[in-house]
């Protein structure tokens, strides 16, 4: 398989194809787990960001320049997260392309009644995440994400390279293996475009009712759904 062939694969080859690569590449550098995905797959890659940082679509993008970059707009998002989306699609080389709720939050607020994000946040999640993420993902064979081992327990089995039976898709995660300083060196060394929330007490950014400060000692996502038993929006699980 690779990026020139015109016919899209069956589900079945990619399952067999992410199953192999996750146990080939495990291990391998972030920018080559990039570059093989993008020899593989060329245009039908892309990457999801929350836009908490920059690290994943410019890695991406010198593997890919172009690379398409999904940002989920959910109508919630701190100003500041909306404010790095912006730079980042003027500062990085790639295609920053913002996905929209079939809802508003007005017109949601009209059907399911307001704040239903504190009544039934897996609801609110599925209708203003999960589901503008399926529609989103339909063009592509293979999606790179951000997520890290180290930053919860629920995601400390990730792999660099796996497959979305949900979506039917290879799912990507190039620095699965790299801890919190990894992130910062990488960052600093390249001048990576971060969301000034992370200087503020944040530290894993998602919608503004649902995302508080956490304190130290706390794992990187304790500050997402705080005080309920809600640990993941459904994109990734």
């Amino acid at each position: 398989m690779n990026a020139t062939t015109t016919e899209r694969p069956s589900a079945e080859d990619l399952r067999v194809l992410a199953e192999s690569a996750g146990r080939e590449l495990d291990g391998a550098p972030a920018l080559d787990i990039l570059r093989w995905a993008a020899e593989t797959f060329g245009p039908r890659l892309c990457v999801t960001s929350s836009m908490a940082d920059a690290v994943v679509a410019h890695l991406a993008s010198r593997a890919l320049p172009g690379i398409d970059v999904l940002f989920l707009d959910t109508g919630y998002h701190f100003p500041e997260t909306i404010g790095t989306r912006d730079a980042v699609a003027s500062f990085v080389d790639a295609n920053v392309i913002t996905l929209t709720p079939r809802q508003t939050v007005a017109e949601q607020d009209a059907e399911h009644g307001p704040a239903l994000y504190a009544r039934d946040p897996d609801l609110c999640c599925a209708l203003r995440k999960v589901r503008v993420l399926e529609a989103g993902l339909a063009p592509y064979d293979a999606w790179a994400t951000g997520l890290r081992r180290d930053e919860a327990p629920s995601r400390a089995d990730t792999p660099v390279v796996g497959w979305d039976a949900k979506r039917e898709k290879v799912k990507i995660a190039p620095i699965a293996h790299w801890t919190q300083a990894d992130v910062e060196a990488y960052v600093a060394e390249h001048g990576v475009l971060t969301n000034p929330l992370l200087q503020d007490g944040y530290t894993s950014i998602g919608c503004a009712p649902c995302t508080r400060r956490t304190a130290e000692g706390e794992d990187a996502r304790a500050g997402r759904w705080a005080g309920t038993f809600k640990t993941e929006c459904g994109l990734h699980g």
